[in-house]
């Protein structure tokens, strides 16, 4: 799971716990201007590929944290609950996708939509 922090021009992905080392990241940021989308119940989340392991860790059912390439693009994964996943698109990027599981996906999805709105 990670936290979620929306400042004026950024999105700060901020990993919890043990998931920092399944990860192998703390915290990631994006220019709120690099977003294409946002959606919660991403349907990635629960296929049981989710590409070639980079670095991470991947034990289907239980994590799935860390870089993956999936049909040529880079994504980083943070996500226990497939119910609880959102995907971020984006573009100008090292990474295509950000999946990422939050508490409140719907509310969470909702802020990222109208931060970047509004930039």
């Amino acid at each position: 799971m990670a936290d979620i922090e929306i400042t004026p021009d950024t999105l700060v992905i901020h990993i919890r716990g043990a998931d920092k080392f399944f990860a192998l990241k703390s915290q990631l940021e994006v220019p709120l201007s690099h977003i294409a989308g946002v959606e919660a119940a991403a349907p990635e989340a629960h296929e049981v590929w989710h590409g070639m392991k980079v670095a991470g860790s991947n034990l289907p059912g239980v994590i799935t944290a860390g870089r993956f390439v999936q049909h040529g693009e880079w994504a980083f994964w943070d996500v226990h609950d497939p119910d609880r996943a959102i995907a971020i698109r984006l573009h100008d990027e090292h990474y295509a996708k950000l999946v990422i599981g939050v508490d409140d996906p719907s509310g969470t999805v909702s802020a990222i939509t109208a931060a970047i709105a509004h930039r």
